[in-house]
């Protein structure tokens, strides 16, 4: 906008010398002047745009030869209107525009002035100048579209390379989730057959509770293959349905926050499961052993750019807790992603906190 009126100021400068200095008719040239203005505005409009510029030159060219009897004020008018229409006409007008105004340039070159050989070098060397400003412009253009065909095929393919990274990821994932399932789950599985026969033939208690952990073994195997089947970037969405699934399943009431900024956070493949793994691992706690029902989990950002988390449980009765095989194991995972947990409780709560460090953290 401000080039806009920068170029009205010069474009009425010059109407007010000419009006001044060199006008037979003030009154008349005004009139001339406002007819100029008004054609001036809509150059804004971009409708009609060569007819629009062909008129303004006629308005001055008629008003110079009419009504003035030194043409330097008109050529510049006729200067300065081309220059305007520099940036505006497409090639092929513009070549028809300039060489009308050239036309009417040299007219009055011959006509009014003094020095009239001067002044019609000095215009064919101004137009010749407009033509080679038009020709860097349309080259300028030109290799704008083509950077722009360029970065829209260089983020077409970052997409492609992107989504071929991931489905290589995630057909590692996959046959890594198979090999554990073919391997550890059918073990695990014979291993529970085997100790359900000896169970019936020995009648002893002891296979009951081998059989049972076992079972949580082969059930744990299944959700980390499950876990590895799944996308990594939907770390924070699978945390959510395993608290939706466990407080449906267990009927535990659930007070879940997710702070500002933790959305944000990119976690890495194997970040994402041990915040996956933690959750599991304090809600199975609460379920086993919390003396409420009600627990609170809040997911935010922490000071290093990762992921924090904090597992509350209330207590109504404090008693002195140990590392068991979960937080022991829960803390080894942490350790191995450079990762902290914190596991205290007070007289009232019981607290599972941790840190997980975001990707390239």
């Amino acid at each position: 906008m401000s080039i806009f009126w920068l170029r009205l100021v010069i474009f009425s400068g010059l109407w007010v010398l000419i009006i001044v200095q060199d006008s037979g008719n003030a009154a008349l040239s005004i009139c001339f002047a406002a007819l100029s203005l008004a054609l001036f505005f809509f150059l804004s409009i971009h409708k009609e745009m060569f007819f629009i510029c062909i008129g303004l030159s006629l308005i001055i060219f008629v008003h110079g030869i009419l009504l003035t009897n030194v043409s330097v004020y008109t050529v510049l008018l006729l200067f300065f209107v081309t220059v305007v229409s520099l940036y505006r006409l497409r090639r092929k007008n513009l070549i028809t525009y300039v060489l009308v105004n050239l036309l009417l340039s040299l007219s009055t070159a011959v006509l009014y002035a003094d020095d009239v050989l001067e002044l019609m070098i000095f215009s064919e060397l101004f137009y010749f100048m407009v033509f080679a400003l038009n020709r860097l412009e349309m080259e300028r253009k030109q290799l704008l579209e083509q950077y722009e065909q360029l970065l829209g095929e260089y983020r077409k393919l970052k997409r492609m390379n992107l989504a071929a990274e991931n489905n290589a990821r995630l057909e590692e994932r996959t046959k890594i989730a198979r090999d554990i399932h073919d391997s550890v789950g059918h073990r695990l599985t014979g291993l529970i057959m085997k100790l359900e026969m000896l169970s019936i033939q020995r009648q002893q208690p002891q296979y009951q509770e081998l059989k049972k952990m076992a079972q949580e073994s082969l059930d744990e195997t299944r959700q980390a293959v499950q876990t590895l089947q799944q996308d990594e970037q939907e770390g924070l969405a699978t945390v959510v349905h395993l608290i939706r699934k466990l407080e449906a399943e267990s009927h535990i009431l659930v007070q879940f926050t997710m702070k500002q900024g933790v959305l944000s956070v990119k976690l890495s493949n194997k970040g994402n499961i041990v915040l996956y793994r933690a959750i599991q691992e304090a809600l199975t706690n609460t379920m086993r052993h919390a003396q409420s029902r009600e627990v609170q989990i809040v997911l935010g950002k922490s000071a290093s750019g990762g992921v924090s988390f904090e597992v509350i449980n209330q207590l109504f009765h404090a008693v002195p807790f140990e590392y068991g095989f979960g937080l022991s194991n829960m803390k080894e995972r942490m350790d191995g992603i450079q990762g902290s947990l914190q596991v205290y409780q007070t007289e009232e709560k019981f607290v599972v906190q941790g840190t997980i460090p975001g990707e390239g953290g």
